[in-house]
């Protein structure tokens, strides 16, 4: 038949498909743990959970990478935001003391480029690599007329897991604990429908030079993962709480895990805006109060612990290559005011 129609005409190459697969198979198997059973291509991944806990808690993270992802599409730059992806689930995780385990990623597009496609996956691999956790599967789909030409969107899903007797939740907080904050690479992979606003305004001067580098490296920098350090760092055991500083910033994201009847109490002068974080407070007029509730300000992670825990703490996690200090503290709650920045 002339008319004859195939899944490709329609806008569905199976075959570029199968070229990622074959690409992507070796980053994967790098990623691979003692526990992963079997290879890339089933249709689940298998992961062997026995003999490594004795009461194992499983827990589960998922999110994207937002719009930083319009950015990186815009600069052509797409082997570091598969590290942001991984960065935002495992983060996530770690807070209650969790290894990651293992990560599944979404790739979606409405036509499939297999260059594009193996450099985001590679990406997600090395994301991978730096928390040690295993990349058993994913799915790529390719969608037509979903997505604008040159689009994607990414999603991931991670399952991390502690001991019972392990879990941090926040229960062994007390007044007078420490804030530590644990330095970030940038805005990691929040605030960038505002930034985007901002650039704009700006006139996108990604060649600018801001500190010892340029915006767009600035601001296309990888999440920092923080798995290995923390994992390390728990083996003290005088961590009392953490807090993986996303959306809502630092104002929004320590007191989550801060018990009722209690506050925290910041000091902004211990915080010196990293150069982009400058620029953008600046260039943007944007105010105090909104950068603290919209971005890390230079602080992606924080440990909540006792004061006198907190130099050794400081030690271990500059030996990771970690910056840290300490930028408040735990305090009594007063009525309903629970966040203090002075």
């Amino acid at each position: 038949m002339s008319d004859a129609l195939t899944y490709r005409a329609a806008g569905v190459d199976i075959d570029a498909g199968n070229a990622v697969v074959e690409r992507i198979k070796p980053l994967v198997k790098r990623t691979f743990r003692p526990e992963v059973m079997g290879g890339l291509g089933g249709f689940g991944g298998l992961f062997d959970l026995s003999g490594k806990y004795k009461e194992p808690v499983l827990v589960s993270g998922t999110d994207g990478v937002g719009t930083k992802l319009k950015l990186a599409q815009i600069l052509g730059r797409h082997d570091t935001i598969g590290i942001d992806l991984v960065g935002m689930c495992v983060n996530d995780v770690l807070v209650q003391g969790a290894e990651p385990l293992f990560f599944l990623d979404y790739f979606a597009t409405g036509k499939l480029d297999v260059e594009t496609t193996v450099a985001v996956v590679g990406g997600i691999a090395r994301g991978c690599e730096l928390a040690g956790c295993a990349l058993i599967g994913g799915e790529t789909a390719e969608m037509p007329d979903m997505y604008p030409p040159g689009e994607y969107d990414l999603a991931g899903f991670t399952v991390g897991a502690v001991e019972k007797s392990q879990m941090l939740g926040g229960e062994t907080i007390v007044a007078g604990d420490v804030i530590l904050g644990v330095a970030s690479s940038g805005p990691h992979s929040n605030g960038y429908s505002l930034i985007r606003k901002i650039l704009d305004r700006a006139g996108s001067p990604l060649d600018l030079d801001v500190g010892e580098t340029t915006l767009a490296d600035a601001l296309m920098a990888p999440t920092t993962i923080y798995v290995k350090p923390i994992l390390d760092l728990l083996k003290q055991g005088t961590v009392h709480g953490m807090a993986h500083i996303t959306g809502g910033g630092l104002k929004e994201n320590i007191i989550r895990v801060v018990p009722e009847g209690l506050g925290i109490a910041l000091d902004a002068s211990t915080i010196v805006l990293p150069p982009v974080f400058d620029w953008l407070m600046h260039e943007g007029n944007v105010a105090r109060e909104e950068m603290w509730r919209t971005f890390n300000c230079g602080i992606g992670f924080t440990v909540i612990l006792p004061r006198d825990a907190a130099t050794a703490a400081r030690a271990l996690l500059q030996k990771h290559g970690l910056a840290s200090s300490i930028i408040g503290e735990v305090e009594p709650a007063r009525g309903d005011e629970r966040v203090r920045i002075g």
